[in-house]
């Protein structure tokens, strides 16, 4: 007997119709990890003919189930604090994933569970809900290593915003193009007259750091590298490095030269020319209209959930690396005392 239409069908007539326990159903809707090998392919299809021939697939477990996948796309972020604030560094590219997932028809579920241990975050922890979306695209400076791994080998659909070196395979991402973005700031300078171009940072660490210093390395042909410290400190070894003109890994150490500089009577940009590397990190409240780049964050959110989709859709990982805009800025001149471009 079909049951009554004018009433919501329910697991137990799922169960009836498909000949099945009501167990068998549950376990099939949830999409347990164990489904698979608890339930044989017949019988899942038949739980699976039934769901669609009833309309029961008009409920979202259901539907998930039918289509293998339910238009949820998660967010994960390796911050300590989930990026919220109009002025933090990752708002833009949360707006651009909320653009691209809303265009699709897609809602957003925020990863926000994961408990933070010794200042890091990971997506697998004992409680996690990967499974509860289709795919996540993941955001921070560094990921996991052993996440990224486990994420790749178990073919979970994800996407990084930013490069992430290969973890056991390749990893899907939609990174800014830095190489090519700090070789065109060093020519710029060196078309000026700055025959010494320091760069002032890490050059080592997460994949953002060692795409900028690669860069800068193979644009000069004397690399000089100075870590970041007490500013006094550091103005004192850029300087004592006959370095004109300083590319700055981090936007806050720039504003904390630039001060330095100008402290001690040294003009900029006519004494020392200062490039920032990208948008601030982290707030640091100055007026210098600096000369650099910016990163296309907004565009690497809506790209990184377009990549996500394809994916989810049984598409090929992409790895693709967006163009940086110049920003043009009042910080890189000639210098003071040029000689003239170098050759």
């Amino acid at each position: 007997m079909p049951p009554d239409p004018s009433r919501r069908l329910t697991q137990r007539d799922i169960a009836r119709l498909a000949g099945v326990s009501q167990t068998t159903v549950s376990l099939v809707l949830n999409n347990r990890a164990d489904a698979e090998s608890r339930i044989p392919a017949e019988t899942r299809d038949r739980v699976l003919r039934v769901i669609r021939e009833t309309g029961y697939v008009a409920d979202p477990a259901a539907r998930r189930l039918a289509a293998r996948r339910n238009r949820i796309l998660g967010v994960f972020t390796y911050e300590p604090v989930f990026p919220s604030a109009t002025g933090d560094f990752y708002h833009p590219f949360l707006v651009g994933i909320e653009e691209s997932a809303e265009h699709r028809g897609c809602d957003l579920l925020l990863f926000t569970s994961a408990p933070v241990v010794d200042g890091r975050k990971r997506v697998y922890h004992q409680d996690h809900r990967l499974r509860l979306a289709d795919g996540c695209v993941l955001l921070g400076r560094e990921l996991d290593r052993e996440d990224l791994t486990r994420l790749v080998s178990e073919r979970y659909p994800f996407v990084s915003v930013g490069r992430r070196d290969d973890a056991g395979g390749p990893v899907p991402y939609v990174g800014a193009d830095y190489r090519a973005a700090v070789r065109e700031l060093v020519d710029r300078a060196r078309a000026l007259g700055h025959e010494r171009v320091a760069y002032l940072g890490q050059g080592t660490g997460p994949e953002s750091y060692v795409d900028r210093y690669r860069g800068y390395a193979e644009a000069v042909p004397a690399p000089v590298l100075v870590a970041p410290g007490d500013p006094a400190a550091t103005l004192d070894r850029l300087l004592a490095a006959g370095a004109t003109a300083v590319l700055s890994e981090e936007y806050a150490d720039a504003v904390a030269l630039a001060g330095q500089a100008r402290g001690r009577g040294l003009s900029v940009p006519g004494d020392l020319s200062i490039v920032t590397l990208g948008d601030p990190t982290r707030p640091v409240p100055t007026d210098i209209d600096f000369t650099g780049f910016l990163i296309p964050r907004r565009e690497m959110g809506r790209q990184a959930v377009e990549d996500l989709t394809e994916l989810i859709e049984g598409g090929t990982p992409l790895q693709r690396l967006l163009p940086c805009e110049y920003a043009r800025g009042a910080t890189l001149a000639a210098p003071t005392h040029a000689k003239g471009p170098s050759a």
